[in-house]
């Protein structure tokens, strides 16, 4: 990694030297003071909510009368507030930018009968929403099934409409393979974040999450497939309060995490540590789950100071590790093979936000990071024997400035990225065929070795402006991007989205256009763009590994059904030049970037949401999507004839092209304390990609006959998987600020075998987990 010191000195040396940058990703603030009848400030209880939002939050304003909620998601909220003595106040409250809002609510004395209308059903729809969006709330996050380690905000996002968790947990927004964008705290990550490539994110660290897939405004960039914003957990009670959760499942999961942080006048410190141990961490290609132990562990911390009541600084930083085993095959495991792999990552940012006027904000931020991937083999290894050693170094500034006039709201700023990468990549084949089956060419050479370096450069602008009128809602934007590393291109991105609001019929009308400029995936991404093919054995052409450009169409609605659920539905195409995916080394989860010539991809998505009625909650969605691919392919690293092939064919259909996906929960409250939840989901089947007829024999002695049955070989296709989960909560002690609650999981009740993905050129062979169980206790105070 190039050492600590090192790391820690170019973080300072680029705060020292690059000219503050823009701000991106959007959130609200609400500073509220309550009063009495003649103006002195009350002490009272309030809560603000909203549906569309999915946030509940209950505080006590100060002796003062003051708080402040931040970061609020926008949209409508109610807010309620109460004091004995006194009349109760409720108001419903837009949070629609990025400027503090600020709220003076007075408390009467109460009188002999006072009657208080609070209606839910205003904040189930947001007037303002243009494109795809989600919402997860604290509520929501802390209710969540239990997930493997390092998936536990991989699993929440799967199930949202137009999402697919493939293999390993790597997700796919709509298609997509890499271009997932990470948002923290408002610094975007750009890079592969599930399991096999970096230490996941850990859910319980995060308040929030917004999940999104289309109508994007100009400030994001560089990957639209879907965006995933979290907000880590900010306290603003004075005085210090601690988080705890430990977790206990089957495979010999344990996973444990602990938090505390200390409030004191206008500054915040807070720190955080997890870990966990497990026998399956990656998704096994057999069901005897071979070689897939797995371990982690990370800590955080994070500081802020509010320096006026229009300036604030915040610091972030951590770091995590994980090792693992590769998952062996049933001949791998025979021969004795043994594959480890490690990831790392040490983060740190620093942002500001400066109120210049009622109507003007400005966000400047500054990060660095460095991540590591390791991958080792043993002697043994069959029928390859691979090593690796890659990384990044990569560092971030941003800002940006807001200014709200009028109907118009508009938001302008500047972005760069300087990444130092670095990778080590070699292999020795140890069997050119297993039981007769050629599985290497001939001409492919028996070792390889690559080792580069290189140094991207990244920049960007844009202008964007938010128009209110009346019903209508209007977005408009404009975004240029530049990228420099074995290629040098730009890109303009002109974005617009539009909502149409009929309060009478409680529907809303919305539609958008984007254009998308997403340069390469940083995994192997020299490797993947240098021209080896002459050097694996190959005698086809050599494409260089460029941007994918997209054009996203979208057309959609939202509409509340008797008051109390919301409808979304959306219909959706896509269509690319230079088509991001990968191609995976057998099953050790490394993989390298390629491009295909153009894809297009169609669908629609629908889902049906209860954020509550009475005691009962729950959704249900459905997502139909179909992807097609065109060759020729350029990157990756194919071995032996595998170039030819791929430029002899034409078209296919995308190794994410799962037709029909569908899942639901529904969750009631058996008591104020109790609840019980019901989920299930389904999917139609992904792609098989196999040349000519299958050896069945061959597959059967590396995967077992009960995989193979879950195959379709006649139609190209995993079979459909199904599986049923159940949980139980039980809320031990829930006082004030301090509560105890149990948590029960059972997953895939039924016990069925569902595979994932099976062998090919492009993906590996990988297994959901048969019934498994966990149970989590979580402590606050």
């Amino acid at each position: 990694m190039g050492g600590v010191r090192h790391f820690v000195y170019s973080l300072f040396a680029l705060a020292a030297v690059e000219w503050p940058l823009r701000a991106q990703r959007a959130s609200g603030e609400l500073r509220l003071e309550v009063v009495d009848s003649t103006g002195a400030g009350l002490q009272a209880g309030c809560a603000l909510t909203s549906q569309s939002a999915g946030v509940k939050l209950a505080f006590r304003t100060s002796p003062a009368g003051r708080y402040t909620a931040k970061p609020l998601p926008f949209g409508p909220f109610h807010l309620h507030c109460e004091r004995p003595g006194f009349s109760a106040a409720s108001s419903l409250v837009e949070i629609q930018s990025e400027i503090p809002r600020t709220l003076r609510i007075t408390l009467g004395v109460a009188a002999v009968e006072t009657t208080i209308v609070v209606r839910d059903e205003d904040t189930l729809l947001d007037p303002q929403r243009t494109g795809s969006l989600q919402q997860a709330g604290s509520e929501l996050l802390s209710q969540r099934r239990s997930a493997a380690p390092g998936r536990g905000v991989l699993e929440m996002v799967n199930t949202q409409p137009g999402w697919l968790l493939e293999a390993n947990g790597v997700l796919h927004p709509r298609g997509s393979e890499y271009d997932v964008q990470y948002v923290i705290d408002g610094v975007p990550l750009y890079d592969n974040r599930s399991p096999g490539f970096a230490q996941s994110l850990g859910i319980e660290e995060f308040q929030s999450m917004k999940i999104m897939t289309g109508g994007y405004p100009a400030e994001f960039g560089r990957r639209l497939g879907g965006v995933i914003e979290v907000v880590t957990n900010r306290e603003s009670r004075p005085g210090f309060h601690a988080k705890a959760a430990l977790e206990a499942g089957s495979f010999e999961a344990r996973k444990a995490f602990v938090s505390g942080q200390y409030t004191q006048g206008r500054t915040t410190a807070g720190l955080s540590a997890e870990g966990f141990l497990t026998a399956r961490y990656l998704d096994p290609p057999v069901e005897e789950n071979f070689t897939n132990h797995g371990s982690g562990a990370g800590f955080s911390g994070r500081l802020e100071r509010d320096w006026t009541g229009s300036s604030r600084t915040r610091f972030y930083m951590h770091h995590r590790q994980a090792g693992f085993l590769v998952p062996n095959e049933n001949l791998q495991q025979t021969a004795g093979q043994r594959q480890d792999r490690a990831a790392m990552e040490t983060m740190g940012l620093v942002s500001h936000q400066q109120v210049l006027s009622p109507s003007v904000v400005g966000h400047f931020r500054l990060m660095g990071r460095d991540t590591s991937a390791l991958l080792w083999s043993n002697s043994l290894s069959t029928p390859i024997q691979p090593v690796q050693n890659r990384g990044f170094r990569e560092f971030y500034g941003l800002g940006s400035l807001l200014w709200n006039r009028g109907r118009h709201e508009w938001k302008a700023g500047v972005e760069a990225i300087r990444t130092s990468i670095r990778e080590r990549f070699a292999f020795r084949i140890t069997e050119y065929e297993i039981e007769g089956k050629p599985i290497f060419d001939e001409n492919v050479p028996a070792t390889f070795r690559f080792q580069d370096q290189g140094h991207s450069r990244e920049q960007s602008a844009f202008v964007q402006d938010l128009i209110r009128l009346g019903r209508l809602t209007l977005s408009a934007g404009l975004r240029w991007d530049h990228y420099q590393l074995r290629v040098n291109e730009h890109g303009l991105s002109p974005r617009l989205a539009a909502a149409w609001h009929v309060p009478s019929a409680g529907l809303l009308i919305r539609a958008c256009y984007d254009r998308a400029f997403q340069p390469p995936a940083v995994e192997n991404v020299l490797l993947a763009s240098s021209n080896l093919v002459r050097n694996l054995g190959g005698e086809g052409f050599f494409f260089p590994l460029r941007p994918s450009r997209g054009h996203f169409y979208e057309a959609g609605f939202s509409k509340s059904i008797f008051s109390k659920l919301r409808m979304d539905g959306v219909w959706y195409r896509r269509q690319f030049r230079n088509f991001a995916d990968d191609s995976l080394l057998f099953n050790t989860g490394v993989s390298f970037p390629i491009a295909f010539d153009r894809a297009v991809i169609r669908g629609y998505e629908a889902k049906l949401e209860i954020p509550r009625w009475g005691r009962v909650s729950g959704y249900a969605s459905y997502s139909n999507m179909t992807g097609h691919g065109y060759l020729p392919v350029g990157g990756g690293m194919f071995l032996g004839e595998d170039a030819d092939r791929l430029l002899a064919q034409g078209s296919f259909a995308i190794t994410q092209d799962q037709r029909n996906t569908a899942r639901a929960r529904v969750r009631a409250e058996l008591h104020r304390r109790l609840w019980t939840a019901w989920g299930g989901g389904y999917n139609s089947g992904l792609p098989v990609e196999m040349e000519g007829v299958a050896d069945h024999a061959l597959l059967e002695s590396q995967y077992g006959e009960q995989i193979l049955n879950r195959v379709n070989f006649s139609r190209g296709r995993v079979r459909p998987s199904f599986s049923l989960d159940a949980s139980a909560g039980w809320d031990v002690w829930n006082k004030e600020a301090r509560a105890v609650r149990l948590q029960f999981d059972a997953l895939n009740l039924t016990n069925r075998l569902n595979v994932i993905n099976f062998t090919g050129l492009f993906s590996g062979t990988a297994l959901e987990p048969r019934r498994s169980f966990a149970l989590r206790l979580e402590v606050a105070f």
